[in-house]
């Protein structure tokens, strides 16, 4: 039983996290406790803290589900991880149900986010269930570390999610709207896989990040109007050589700006993946679906099936994360994640308890 642990919920959305001392934490069958390494900080927080999204568990509620750690108990049926170095699956699916039955584990009606169905990241300690737990070499290459794995649970394994359903090839060229944590990772995913990228972004910086990182094509559209950012696509996707049918095209921006921009780079085949999340709306013309025989398609996460595969991408170097993270102290939680809601941190925040909060 893990009983000094605490973390920072969520009280009412508009309000800043309030630190809160947990119960006394021990694991049911097929579940474990694990004391936190990092936590990264993602927009899905904002959604809940700040624009007011309800969680699927009532307030409070300590918020935060891309989550790296060891286990430092395990319940019956879950004792092959204990003090196993693991990322816990954003998505946590049942593993039973007709939904996970037939590949569509993401939207199981059972399933269990952290920080949204329970008690998520945001603290020293979590109790989550066993299900899908990824397993993390003790021994990791320079520059990788297991508090920055954590950002494996959304940012990495989300976009490698929506670039495994878009089909994507070496023949393919791809387009990511928007290059901050989620579009950045999947920049580097999808040139990892041989395509031809192309990114668009308002902030510069995050573009020549993109471009030291798998972006052949970088599109400041701040500077570029609509009519420039598809000519430029166009061109770039006529001179890449690539066979495939049709553009990818991933929205990984979350606004709307960004989803009114790759709905409008559609051509003939293309497929549109909807990654980014805002609650505004948008107002599109659904009919250019049907007029360049194209796709739209969204996802929410990804199967837990993903992560070995986005984590073996980072350990052999397709994948650096380095120069997406930041590190913060636990107990910033509150001024962090409003930091991330003012757009005022340049790169994935993560949360780190300090050594001395951990069991």
């Amino acid at each position: 039983m893990i009983d000094n642990a605490y973390g920072y919920r969520l009280v009412e959305p508009g309000r800043p996290l309030v630190r809160h001392e947990l119960p006394p934490l021990e694991p049911g069958p097929a579940e474990v406790v694990v004391e936190v390494a990092g936590c990264g900080v993602c927009h899905t927080d904002v959604s809940f803290a700040v624009d007011g999204v309800p969680t699927r568990h009532p307030l409070p509620l300590v918020l935060g589900h891309e989550i790296s750690g060891r286990v430092v108990l395990a319940g019956d049926g879950a004792g092959e991880w204990l003090d196993r170095a693991v990322i816990v699956p954003a998505v946590v699916p049942c593993g039973n149900c007709p939904t996970c039955a037939a590949g569509r584990p993401t939207i199981c009606k059972d399933q269990f986010m952290p920080g949204n169905h329970g008690d998520g990241g945001f603290a020293t300690h979590v109790r989550v269930p066993a299900n899908g737990l990824c397993a993390v070499p003790d021994e990791l290459p320079e520059g990788v570390t297991l508090e920055m794995l954590s950002v494996v649970a959304d940012a990495v394994t989300t976009p490698l999610e929506a670039i495994r359903r878009a089909g994507l090839t070496s023949d393919d060229v791809a387009v990511f709207v928007g290059v901050g944590g989620v579009g950045g990772f999947g920049v580097q995913v999808a040139a990892a896989m041989g395509a031809a990228v192309a990114a668009v972004d308002i902030d510069q910086d995050r573009l020549e990040l993109a471009s030291n990182h798998g972006a052949a094509l970088a599109l400041d559209a701040a500077r570029k109007n609509l009519k420039e950012i598809k000519t430029a696509v166009r061109e770039f996707a006529g001179a890449s050589g690539r066979k495939g049918i049709g553009l990818k095209i991933f929205e990984t921006s979350g606004t709307p700006a960004g989803q009114e921009t790759a709905y409008a780079l559609l051509g003939p085949g293309s497929h549109l993946a909807v990654v980014g999340f805002t609650p505004k709306k948008v107002e599109l013309r659904l009919s250019n679906l049907m007029a360049f025989d194209a796709r739209a398609e969204g996802n929410w996460g990804s199967s837990p099936e993903c992560y070995p595969q986005a984590l073996e991408m980072i350990l052999a170097g397709k994948v650096k994360l380095e120069p997406y993270v930041e590190f913060f102290p636990l107990d910033e939680a509150p001024s962090v994640l409003e930091g991330v809601a003012e757009h005022r941190l340049r790169r994935r925040a993560i949360l780190v308890p300090s050594k001395e909060a951990r069991s």
